[in-house]
């Protein structure tokens, strides 16, 4: 019998074989409820996933925060029979084709949970039991409609709480950075839901940068997270394992090589060549201090913008403006527009805010211009604390301390309901949408409710949405404190004018319309009766130093264009970011391997 047979066999044992990737990838079998860690585009298994994919993984059920790039490498194999997640997109790319084609023909069962229920029931798994409260996404429809929790009284208090049930793995697939002789596996960075998988699953499958001798991890990386070795079932030394996703400090997300996968029909990817992993090792050891907003501005691809303020810069602006120095402020999923808010802010008036990224992992991390490619690096250099999301969760929003996570929706709705799981397109089609994401659950816990729509027509700003996946439901400050909660405001910012929910009357009212429009040109633009504010003004305009700031130090590549061109637009923009920044990154690899400075 092999040693792969053995490791997946045998009774568990505290110290894990190494073994080969092909050995580690037939170890998934046929039928197992499988989990899949990173998130996004950061240390994602892929080859771990390709290698279960060539040993025959079939009629799995697919469990996990998202799905991406491994759950369409999965359905591309016809290797996934039900999935259960939380959103599904990717990313800056846009929506995922093979999800979307599997849900919208109902050729593969899917169950929407909420980012907190999904946590429980992975902690139910962890802990024996059958089933763990959290707190019901009030205003949400998901448990109704999805059926993932059950509402119930607590048996305590007699309160009404969500029950989720256990969510156990039989297997986890999990990249790291090091595993040390004993298996003992060493995590960096932001950790998505790793932990919650690790500890609910039958067998953890792990691939990882490179083997250290053992007792390294007495000097292990600062703020890493050590897997103890009994968690572990078998390892497989994968250098660029999670390419091109990251795998910090060894390399950051290949965006370039993304996107011609992503774009063709296969999503064949060739290995990196020797020049090319040179190069992405040289990114991600940048220095946070040499990555200036001049660099990036010399290898900018169109001219920079002139003249008043684009609706992006006023959204922007206006979204600042409600931050202050006591902010907690967390980058959602993506939101370039929110996210160039958010280090306006730290630029300027609120240097002390507190904000996270990568989805909750990074904490407290330091200014910086807006990036691709660099950003999670630069952030894994600065944050003052790597976690994971569940953490960040159980740490910060469950106790009601986030006060801004700035998000977009595919429609919002005049009772500030949003709708981010599917939509009727107007020849009667049903459009799969990414997910809600974590949007349930945090539109009670954080300060502040702020959505943002880029292009607003009588489509996204409509009467009521079909399917309520994220809402306020806790409007009244008095319950929201006795909820552990911050009372805050629910407003909407869309490219036309700004709305508040009026707290009586429980729905939109026009209070700002930006330079130039009118009141007819939003009722235009919108799915029902406007109700205006008495207190109806025009949104204030971006100071001519604040476009000199978003425009030349904040976001000097533009990325903030992205949320404001679809279709055919989009393509060719994105191609001319990632160009820009690979070739300013060029320029300070090239400066630091001949000695010179980069003082912008």
């Amino acid at each position: 019998m092999s040693d792969a047979a053995h490791a997946d066999n045998r009774a568990p044992q505290s110290r894990p074989p190494f073994v080969s990737l092909d050995e580690l990838g037939a170890m998934v079998r046929p039928g197992d409820r499988l989990g899949v860690g990173g998130f996004h585009f950061s240390r994602l298994p892929l080859a771990l996933v390709r290698s279960a994919i060539r040993a025959g993984a079939r009629d799995l059920d697919y469990v996990s925060w998202g799905g991406g790039l491994a759950l369409e490498l999965l359905l591309a194999a016809n290797a996934i029979r039900a999935m259960k997640l939380c959103f599904d997109s990717l990313d800056v790319f846009g929506l995922a084709p093979r999800f979307r084609q599997a849900v919208e023909r109902g050729e593969i069962p899917l169950q929407d949970w909420t980012a907190l229920g999904m946590m429980q029931g992975f902690h139910a798994a962890q802990f024996g039991l059958p089933s763990l409260p959290f707190p019901p996404p009030l205003g949400s429809e998901l448990i109704e409609r999805a059926g993932f929790a059950r509402m119930a009284a607590d048996p305590i208090a007699g309160t009404s709480v969500a029950a989720a049930p256990a969510l156990p793995l039989d297997v986890f697939l999990l990249h790291a950075q090091r595993a040390d002789a004993d298996g003992n596996v060493e995590i960096q960075g932001a950790r998505g839901l790793d932990l919650s998988c690790i500890f609910a699953a039958r067998k953890v499958l792990v691939t990882v940068e490179e083997r250290v001798p053992a007792g390294a991890f007495r000097h292990a990386a600062p703020r890493a997270f050590i897997v103890p070795r009994s968690f572990v079932t078998a390892v497989a030394d994968v250098p660029y394992g999670a390419w091109p996703t990251s795998c910090l400090p060894y390399y950051p997300t290949d965006y370039m090589a993304l996107q011609q996968s992503i774009e063709g029909e296969t999503l064949e990817i060739a290995p990196p060549d020797e020049h090319r992993r040179q190069w992405l090792g040289a990114a991600a050891a940048l220095p946070p201090e040499r990555v200036t907003a001049p660099a990036l501005l010399r290898r900018r691809r169109d001219e920079l913008e002139s003249g008043p303020a684009t609706v992006a810069e006023v959204m922007i602006d206006w979204i600042a403006r409600t931050i202050d120095n006591a902010s907690i402020c967390s980058v959602g999923s993506v939101s370039p527009l929110a996210t160039v808010a958010y280090l306006l802010a730290k630029r300027t008036h609120a240097p002390d805010l507190l904000l996270m990224t990568s989805n909750g992992g990074l904490i407290d991390v330091a200014p910086r211009p807006m990036v691709m490619t660099l950003a999670e690096p630069l952030d894994f250099q600065t944050a003052a604390l790597h976690c994971g999301g569940d953490e960040s969760y159980h740490w910060w929003y469950q106790r009601g301390r986030v006060t801004h996570e700035v998000v977009s929706a595919a429609q919002i709705d005049r009772w500030g309901a949003t709708n981010n799981i599917q939509v009727t397109s107007p020849s009667g089609r049903t459009i799969r949408l990414p997910g809600q994401g974590g949007m349930a659950d945090v539109a009670n816990m954080h300060r502040h409710f702020l959505l943002y729509l880029p292009r607003q027509s009588p489509l996204s700003l409509v009467e009521r949405v079909s399917y309520v996946s994220a809402a306020r439901g806790l409007l009244d400050p008095a319950a929201r404190t006795a909820a552990g909660y911050q009372p805050g405001d629910v407003r909407l910012i869309t490219n036309l004018g700004a709305f508040e929910l009026n707290p009586e009357r429980r729905e939109f009212e026009l209070t700002s319309i930006h330079p130039g429009g009118t009141v007819d040109d939003v009722q235009a633009a919108t799915g029902f009766p406007l109700r205006i504010s008495p207190k109806l003004c025009e949104t204030p305009a971006p100071s001519a130093e604040t476009l000199r700031l978003i425009r030349e130090e904040i976001d000097p590549l533009g990325i903030r264009r992205l949320e404001f061109v679809a279709g055919k637009e989009r393509g060719p923009l994105l191609t001319a970011l990632i160009e820009s920044e690979n070739a300013a990154i060029g320029d300070l690899i090239g400066a630091a391997g001949s000695g010179g400075g980069e003082h912008g």
